[in-house]
């Protein structure tokens, strides 16, 4: 081969390279980290999903999910009112530049409305997370009983 044409190759696969590390980088601005779906016995009609997300980029605002295993999904918040704990539906969580959202079991969670079928313990249940700037991503949760801690979890050690 001539060299004018090992480097249009060259050239032509820089660029693909590029292209596609531009493309990775706006597609994984948000990261699931953790989560899980609660499992329910058969006869609870609700359930809820827990998550922890990474924003890698711009601040960002998680608005609403969609769960086709459920009638609705609906984002919550626990508030105290009269010494008495409630839940509220909010329109939105915000996720700040290169900060995290936790959704958790004492706090801040997405709400699964009239579950289409009981959730089987360790299967997993697909969900779309959107965002205020029209992004979507999806991402897979394993059903879990309850929250589990792994003894790691309690280890990390920051250097």
């Amino acid at each position: 081969m001539e060299f004018k044409t090992l480097k249009l190759i060259f050239k032509q696969l820089f660029n693909l390279g590029i292209l596609s590390c531009l493309s990775f980088t706006a597609y994984a601005q948000v990261v699931l980290v953790d989560g899980y779906v609660r499992a329910m016995p058969a006869t609870v009609p609700n359930s809820a999903a827990y998550i922890t997300i990474e924003n890698h980029g711009d601040a960002t605002r998680l608005v609403a999910v969609e769960a086709s295993f459920a009638k609705e999904a609906q984002l919550h918040t626990l508030i105290e009112e009269g010494g008495m704990i409630k839940m509220r539906q909010v329109d939105g969580f915000d996720i700040d530049s290169h900060g995290s959202l936790v959704l958790s079991e004492s706090g801040n969670h997405i709400m699964l409305m009239g579950l289409n079928s009981p959730l089987v313990i360790d299967s997993s249940v697909d969900m779309t997370l959107k965002f205020a700037d029209g992004t979507e991503q999806k991402i897979s949760l394993p059903v879990k009983k309850q929250a589990e801690q792994s003894d790691s979890a309690h280890q990390h050690h920051h250097h």
